[in-house]
């Protein structure tokens, strides 16, 4: 059985800041995803920030649900490489 790559989505660093909150997933698991689609966006006591996503793929796994703090570079979702 061929295993799959996977890719892990993390926050970015979005500077100096003491709260990063997961405000919302656009897309949910099993959804097929173009690399440049917005999947979350992020918010901060400065801005709101949309991640796009750096593969084609499928999001295979939500870490981080909406509404939660999370820290720079923290693994928030995986997603698989389409083929």
């Amino acid at each position: 059985m061929e295993r799959k790559k996977q890719f892990e989505l993390k926050t970015p660093d979005l500077g100096d800041t003491d709260k990063i909150e997961l405000i919302k997933w656009y897309t949910q698991v099993g959804d097929l995803v173009k690399e440049g689609q917005e999947i979350l966006e992020l918010v901060t006591d400065k801005a709101a920030f949309p991640v796009e996503s750096p593969i084609n793929g499928i999001l295979s796994e939500i870490r981080v649900p909406a509404g939660a703090v999370v820290q720079k570079y923290e693994v928030l979702g995986v997603m698989e490489l389409a083929s």
